[in-house]
């Protein structure tokens, strides 16, 4: 692990540490997050070979969640989870909305649930008819 600013190690790629810090399992879907915008470096897009530096903010987009985290370890190589969530410590407001989404998730999905059957000729018919009126 290297830290903080020490002049004999190299300066960390942004697609590096998130592939140690476990948010991706590759390198290389680390750098295609990285080019399709999904990631956010202290507010921008960037590119994957960005040097990361502690007290860097990073906002991540994974599925349904958004993380935004500030980096307060830089490491180069991957190694087990627990070390991977000393790299980094995710914001209490960022923590608190993905609670909020996942819980409005559950809720949508318990509120409508799906059809049993699906709708006979008849209905189609009528929800064509509705669809071309729109």
């Amino acid at each position: 692990m290297s830290t903080s600013q020490d002049p004999q190690k190299k300066p960390i790629r942004l697609d590096k540490w998130l592939w140690a810090a476990r948010f991706y399992r590759t390198r290389a879907i680390a750098k295609q997050m990285i080019d399709g915008g999904k990631i956010f470096y202290n507010g921008q897009r960037t590119k994957s070979g960005k040097a990361v530096s502690i007290g860097d903010i990073i906002k991540i987009r994974q599925g349904f969640e958004e993380k935004e985290v500030t980096v307060i370890a830089l490491a180069d190589k991957r190694s087990d989870a627990t070390f991977a969530q000393t790299l980094y410590q995710e914001s209490k407001q960022s923590i608190e909305t993905r609670d909020k989404n996942a819980l409005a998730r559950k809720q949508g999905i318990l509120l409508s649930p799906a059809s049993v059957t699906k709708p006979d000729k008849k209905q189609r018919r009528k929800l064509r008819e509705f669809k071309e009126r729109i």
